[in-house]
């Protein structure tokens, strides 16, 4: 047989031409059979290993005892069939690649091929018809962990049955419950190696496996893309189990004492014995509604806790309650917390190049504690040790031994607990890594005045390094730090020498090292404070000295500063004195506790040496010379500048000053019994001078002396404060005189104790004002403040004052530093005579002067004023007497003798004799019986005479339209009245004259006649008319109706007159006033012309 056989590595196809025509046969083989009943079903092929393919198939007759099968097959690359026989329907044969295999079955009626074939099946197969199908797996192991609830599988792969590399994927199931119900479908991929190879996959369950019974299978799929056939899923495994505790003879809650992050699910369960009933399940951190009970078995429940949170470091609570128990419900304790975080801040150093500590801080929080708080182990790689942190605080630290001959150390701090780990690496130097402790046993020896020797221990070893170590220096009032360089010693004391310190001084010494550079890496801490007092040397410096002249001369009082502390040297046990005489040498020791004496000179003078002594020795000799040039005139007074915490004090350079200046003083206001001093170099000229002892408001002298050869001598007198306040009190003033309009006040000087600074000036406030009744504010604004700028002033006047008033003075003195109090004063000025005598004199000349100039003009216009105010009769415009404003009906407007509009009757003359004849009784006409046209007026010759009107008492008023004046009668009636008088007989051209002086009384009413009368002699007489006409009733003339016809003064009238006669009753003829026949009585003055006639020049009508 022509064997084409896969070559599977290669993949090469052989034979391509003999196999080619298989494409175009039937995959599936005709079968050639004698007896339908024997016909082949089911025929499937199947491979595992690509080698082999096993075949299977099964008859249509359900009756096949003592039947066998000859398998036959033929490949078409070969001419040679294989044959074998077999019982169980079951053949296997080789597998050949891109080739097809004829096969045929032969149904036998007995086994071993022996007996005539019953019926024959023929098969076409191709690699399209075989299905790959891979083994079966077998699981090698599963462990459990019923604390973490976490399985471990293992199985092999099968990997040596195929001889190249395959993927494959591995499915893994797990169930459970009962019945069985899948909780998960894992996926596991790996590639098969030509060799069996253990795989491993690890699970953890959301539900304790104690809970229920878990269990496990797996299958194979190998993904062989070249193989042309089908491929499946291998078959499942035989299934593994975890057996849980819900069988009836455990009662518990799980998980037990479980440590979860937080954020995670967790899932209770409660598991109960037989006999026993669970009523519920419970965790303190869930609601029963948002944590419903599931029913495992049973015997088991669960609940479904998400997101579980920190809430106490003890751990929160779960639960069960059974029916009827009598011991304590079943529980757990759930910790919830956080895996460690990365240790932080790692750093390790060497104290003593024996050991390295490491240490570092913990970072977050994990809420564990206990037996569930983090665990750290530090590590070093190189060496390979490790060691464990077991302490109990949180300042983590560890000590790792130092190796012979290693400088470079690897150190590696893992920190891990239940949830998780972490680490933190850190590389070093140890010789860039050294910190020295602290100095211990510090000793100070005295090598003299100013020097001393320190000393102490360092544990450690340090040969293979130079040390630097500090000494910091320190008094009471300073502070400094020495560095000096050692080389490293093992456990050796260290000695330096301190110099340049000063005697008699106390101080403090402290030491700390550390690895000199390049190696520095930290400053060990403090040794402990170690004091000491140098010895004592000779003072240093020279005395601050002084000296005071007698007033005689004779005695001079020599004074001297105590030496500041750091030129004392030593403690001060006194003074020395001393002065050369031309005849003795004179010396004093001045116990310290005295910084002056006196020293009796005489006439002579010397120079005095004063020297400080100590138990070491004196001081060098401060000379002063006694002498005393005369200032040769008064020493000059000025005035010195405050600046707040001195004074300013300056002098004028002088040549001969060869030993500097010096400003004397007193330290207090009173009476001189010490003094004070500074001295200043020749150049300078210019001080501000402080003291502690100096106040403000205080004054206080200066005296400034120039050191020459032959003495001191006294340059000024500088006087100042520090700084100036106002006036204590206010300047004592008094009146020196008063007059009429001014005064003179005087006051007396302010004490300098009480000034409290330079006068500058004084205020004066003045102002009318009576004692207790007046304030300042009242008149500065009407006399500002004076102010007196000459501090030596101590009168001024005020003038411009005003006689016999009182006036309020108010006089304060003020300073630099302000205004002092107030003083005040009342004072009355003098009466004025000459101003009195005026003021009386003026008004009454005045009032002389209006009087005689009224008087004249009165004089010049009596006339007017007369007929103004005093006429003869009254015109009754300007009369109110008769004005009312109602009448006796109440009615308004009441004029008196008003005239209501009428139609006046006509007059009927019976005789005419003269002019001015008797008036006889007329006969009263209606208008109606007789008119007379409007030119009767021209052809009327006659005169008329004047008729009395006496209005009857009638209320009534009966009005005319205007059109129509003649129409009805009027109501009111004219009588005539015979004259009482006889009549006279005169000349012509006085008798009109005359009947106008006798007409009578005439109605007080202005008739307008200018429309009656053109003519310049009807104008004469009507004004002789007016003037003669009398007494005039008193009525508001204007009221009158003269537009009537008929009436006085009408346009229609005949009656020329414009006048009536005098007034008579209703009842008598008789005139109530008589007329006048003496013509030498003065004429009637017309009384109607009023007070605006003198400002008007419209003639009166």
């Amino acid at each position: 047989m022509v064997n084409c056989k896969r070559m599977w590595i290669n993949r090469v196809p052989c034979c391509l031409l003999a196999v080619a025509h298989l494409y175009l046969l039937n995959h599936l083989a005709h079968s050639q059979e004698t007896d339908s009943s024997h016909q082949l079903q089911n025929f499937t092929c199947v491979t595992q290993d690509f080698n082999d393919v096993n075949c299977t198939w099964i008859e249509a007759s359900t009756d096949d005892f003592g039947y066998s099968y000859k398998f036959c097959y033929t490949a078409s690359t070969s001419s040679t069939t294989e044959c074998s026989v077999t019982e169980d329907k079951r053949a296997t044969l080789k597998l050949f690649s891109f080739n097809s295999v004829r096969i045929e079955i032969t149904t036998l009626h007995s086994s071993g091929g022996v007996g005539s074939p019953i019926a024959t099946n023929s098969f076409l197969l191709t690699e399209k018809n075989i299905s790959f199908i891979p083994p079966t797996p077998k699981i090698h192991s599963l462990t459990p962990n019923y604390i973490t609830d976490k399985l471990d599988l293992e199985w092999y792969d099968g990997g040596s049955a195929f001889p190249y590399e395959i993927d494959a994927t591995w499915e893994i199931q797990i169930l459970r419950k009962d019945p069985m119900v899948e909780v998960a479908l894992k996926t596991y991929h790996s590639k098969l190696t030509r060799k069996n190879t253990l795989l491993h996959w690890t699970w953890t369950s959301d539900l304790p496996f104690n809970c229920t019974t878990h269990y496990v299978r797996i299958r194979c799929f190998l993904h062989e893309n070249a193989f042309a056939g089908s491929k499946k899923w291998s078959e499942w495994s035989q299934i593994e189990s975890i057996p849980g505790h819900d069988t009836g003879f455990f009662e518990a809650v799980y998980p037990t004492d479980r440590v979860v992050p937080v954020g995670s699910n967790i899932t209770f369960c409660c598991v109960v014995q037989n006999g026993h009933t669970w009523t519920d399940l419970k965790y303190s951190s869930c609601p029963p509604q948002n944590c419903p009970i599931e029913i495992l078995s049973k015997w088991s429940i669960s609940i479904h806790a998400p997101n579980v949170q920190f809430h106490e470091p003890s751990g929160n609570n779960a639960w069960c309650l059974i029916k009827n128990s009598t011991t304590p419900p079943p529980g757990t304790v759930l910790f919830v917390g956080l895996p460690p975080d990365i240790p932080r801040n790692l750093t390790c150093e060497t104290h003593n190049f024996k050991d390295i500590r490491c240490k570092w801080e913990e970072g977050r929080s994990t809420f564990l504690s206990g037996l569930r708080k983090t665990i750290y182990t530090l590590s070093e790689r190189i060496s390979g040790g490790n060691v464990t942190y077991t302490g109990e605080s949180e300042h983590y630290q560890c000590t790792y031994p130092v190796s012979n001959n290693q400088t470079i150390y690897n150190f590696t701090v893992y920190a891990s607990n239940s949830l998780g780990q972490s680490e933190a690496s850190l590389q070093i130097d140890i010789r860039h890594r050294v910190h020295p402790r602290t100095p211990a046993d510090l000793t100070v020896t005295d090598n003299g005045p100013t020097n001393l020797i320190l000393s102490w221990n360092l544990p450690g070893s340090f040969k293979g390094i130079k040390l630097q170590c500090e000494v910091q220096v320190s008094t009471s009032n300073s502070r400094e730090k020495l560095k000096k360089n050692l080389d490293g010693a093992e456990n050796s004391r260290y000695t330096i020498s301190v110099d340049t310190l000063h005697p008699y001084t106390v101080y403090n010494f402290q030491v700390r090292c550390a690895a000199a550079e390049p190696f520095f890496w930290k400053w060990s801490t403090w040794s402990k404070e170690a004091q000491h007092e140098t010895q004592q040397a000779p003072p240093a410096g020279r005395l601050d000295v002084w000296r005071e002249k007698s007033a005689d001369g004779e005695t001079v009082t020599i004074f001297w500063k105590p030496l500041p502390i750091l030129e004392r040297n030593g403690l001060i046990e006194g003074h020395k004195v001393s002065c050369s005489l031309p005849k003795m040498t004179m010396q004093e020791f001045v116990p310290v506790a005295f910084n002056s004496t006196k020293v009796k000179l005489g006439k002579n003078d010397c120079v005095l040496a004063v020297v400080a002594k100590n138990k070491a020795g004196f001081s060098r000799p401060s000379l002063i010379n006694s002498a005393e040039i005369p200032a040769g005139e008064d020493a000059p007074v000025e005035n010195g500048v405050a600046t707040g915490d001195g004074i300013s004090v300056a002098w004028r350079s002088d040549p001969s000053v060869t030993c500097g200046y010096t400003v004397r003083w007193c330290p207090g206001p009173k009476l001189c019994t010490a003094v004070d001093w500074e001295t200043f170099p020749s150049n300078v000229t210019n001080a501000v001078i402080k003291s502690v002892l100096f106040q403000p408001g205080v004054r206080y002298r200066f005296s400034v002396y120039g050191c020459k050869e032959k003495g001191y001598q006294l340059l000024k007198y500088v006087d100042g404060y520090i700084q100036e306040l106002s006036p204590r009190v206010p300047p004592v003033f008094n009146v020196e005189t008063a007059t009429s309009d001014s005064i003179l006040i005087k006051w007396k000087d302010i004490p300098v104790e009480d000034l409290r600074g330079f006068l500058k000036g004084y205020l004066l406030h003045y102002g009318k004002g009576e004692e207790g009744n007046t304030k300042l504010k009242d008149f500065e604004s009407r006399h500002p403040a004076r102010n007196i700028t000459d501090p030596k002033q101590n009168s001024f006047r005020i003038p411009s004052l005003q006689g016999k008033t009182s006036y309020h003075l108010i006089l304060r003195g003020y300073t630099e530093g302000g205004i002092g109090p107030a003083r005040s004063l009342y004072v009355v000025t003098k009466e004025n005579a000459v101003g009195l005598i005026i003021a009386i004199i003026i008004p009454v000349a005045i009032v002389v002067a209006l009087a005689a100039v009224t008087s004249f003009l009165c004089y010049q216009k009596r006339e007017w004023i007369k007929e103004t105010f005093y006429p003869d009769i009254p015109n009754p415009e300007n009369c109110k007497a008769l004005e009312f404003e109602k009448d006796l009906e109440g009615n308004p407007n009441c004029k008196t003798l008003e005239m209501n509009p009428c139609t006046p009757n006509n007059i009927e003359v019976v005789e005419k004799e003269s002019p001015c004849l008797k008036i006889e009784d007329t006969a009263i006409t209606s208008p109606a019986v007789e008119e007379h046209p409007e030119d009767g007026f021209d052809s009327e010759t006659e005169s008329h005479i004047v008729v009395s009107y006496c209005p009857p008492i009638i209320e009534e008023e009966i009005s005319h339209p205007p059109g129509d004046e003649s129409a009805g009668s009027s109501q009111v009636i004219y009588i005539d009245i015979q004259s009482m008088y006889p009549a006279q007989v005169k000349p012509k051209e006085e008798l009109e004259v005359d009947c106008v002086a006798a007409a009578g009384y005439k109605p007080q009413m202005q008739l307008p006649v200018t429309s009656l009368r053109k003519t310049e002699e009807a104008s004469s007489i009507e004004e002789d008319l007016d003037k003669a006409a009398g007494y005039r009733p008193q009525v508001n003339r204007p009221s009158w109706i003269t537009g009537c016809p008929d009436s006085p003064g009408s346009m229609e009238s005949n009656n020329e007159n414009a006048s009536f006669g005098s007034p008579c009753s209703i009842n008598s003829r008789q005139f109530l006033i008589p007329p006048k026949e003496d013509e030498d009585s003065p004429k009637a003055i017309n009384s109607g012309w009023s007070f605006t006639n003198l400002f008007h020049t419209k003639p009166n009508d």
